[in-house]
């Protein structure tokens, strides 16, 4: 399950309502839309390609979706360390920022996608971008 919210995550200011989830994969990107109100999310199809194409195809959910917020898992060793994909995702993270001028939230996502396969999900990256979103959504409305 993911473990919750990155220590470097400014607070979400309270009118932030609507937020797309990013699962970030070298050749493959899940997504989810979500909402603060319900705290739940859903998936949308896998961004399947990289380059421009990958921005191109990201910047169309973004222009649809309308979201106040971007939240971007982020993977890293069970003990916590950073590797690779740590760093790619979070590069990742500072370019959508950058490309969309949106706010960017990350999320410790370790086993997300264990516990997308677990769950039998047809779309794994999907499902897993479902989860981190959701853990985003769900640490929003615990007491702190």
């Amino acid at each position: 399950m993911a473990t919750g919210l990155a220590a470097t995550n400014p607070a979400v200011a309270g009118h932030m309502e609507l937020f797309l989830g990013f699962d970030y994969g070298e050749k493959r990107c899940g997504m989810a839309s979500g909402n603060r109100i319900t705290a739940s999310a859903t998936p949308l199809p896998t961004v399947a390609a990289v380059g421009q194409a990958r921005w191109d195809l990201i910047a169309l959910r973004v222009k649809e979706w309308a979201p106040q917020a971007l939240v971007v898992g982020v993977p890293y060793y069970q003990d916590g360390a950073p590797h690779d994909n740590t760093r790619a995702a979070q590069k990742f993270a500072r370019q959508l920022g950058g490309r969309f001028n949106l706010p960017v939230f990350e999320v410790d996502e370790r086993y997300s996608t264990t516990e997308a396969h677990s769950l039998g999900a047809p779309d794994a990256d999907a499902a897993s971008a479902c989860i981190i979103l959701e853990q985003f959504l769900a640490s929003l409305h615990a007491p702190h």
